[in-house]
């Protein structure tokens, strides 16, 4: 069977653990180059030679670029360094994110301002910085990852769900632009999804948290990764502007 994604290049922002270490892995198995864009160097280094391993064949690569995606300047300045050793780029994946919860009243200013940069204006550095090629090459796929709490809000999470909120609207507004160039532009909302955070929940609250899951079950970062394969392969030439959530049937429209 001929790999879903071969001679692609794809970047993926927050891609050194957790949901974009699992698309990075799953795009490599399927045949694309991939820039991973983290801060942690040590992290960056040691994931992309982790990596190193599922490439399928000598034309494929993949490397960490130390980039702080809420820098406009890095960001763009990066993508062309990475475009210049890569090749045009044909796949971009937005998973960089951070929260930092509390009730609104507590939230200070600084906090605030943490998670909208890096969640979402970091959405705008990337695409901004890829769109004008992608429209030369009258093709591209950008997939956003928000979440659940963008469509259904969460107490303690102000911050984190007007960023993955803005998420969502700036993509169905960017799809709506980009369309008639051939290029797809999709979020996924993902629901609990397993990673260090949630082994840390107390039983109780972890108790709590499976009852609002119809499946339930926490997810798997490979369960994310997979509809991001799907929607960066050909098979979803014809899918612009949706939100797809994973989440087990937490949230149901």
């Amino acid at each position: 069977m001929k790999a879903l994604l071969k001679n692609k290049i794809a970047i993926i922002t927050g891609g050194t653990r957790g949901i974009g270490k699992a698309i990075a892995k799953c795009f490599i198995e399927q045949g694309a180059s991939c820039a991973l864009l983290g801060v942690n160097e040590k992290r960056g280094e040691e994931t992309a030679n982790e990596l190193q391993k599922f490439i399928q064949d000598s034309s494929q690569k993949v490397a960490f670029f130390s980039v702080d995606v809420a820098d406009y300047k890095a960001v763009n300045a990066n993508f062309g360094k990475i475009q210049e050793e890569f090749g045009p780029i044909d796949i971009l994946v937005n998973n960089a994110g951070v929260t930092r919860d509390n009730l609104l009243m507590r939230i200070s200013e600084e906090d605030w301002e943490a998670v909208i940069n890096t969640n979402l204006k970091s959405v705008y550095n990337t695409c901004r910085s890829i769109v004008r090629p992608m429209m030369k090459s009258r093709k591209g796929k950008i997939i956003n990852i928000t979440s659940v709490v963008g469509l259904m809000g969460n107490a303690g999470q102000t911050n984190y769900a007007a960023s993955k909120s803005g998420m969502i609207g700036f993509t169905k507004s960017l799809a709506k632009e980009m369309g008639s160039r051939n290029i797809c532009i999709n979020c996924i909302a993902p629901g609990f999804i397993r990673s260090e955070m949630t082994d840390r929940l107390e039983e109780k609250t972890a108790s709590n948290y499976l009852n609002q899951i119809p499946m339930g079950r926490f997810g798997e970062p490979e369960d994310v990764a997979d509809v991001a394969l799907f929607l960066a392969s050909s098979m979803a030439d014809y899918i612009t502007g949706q939100v797809i959530t994973v989440d087990g049937g937490m949230v149901m429209a």
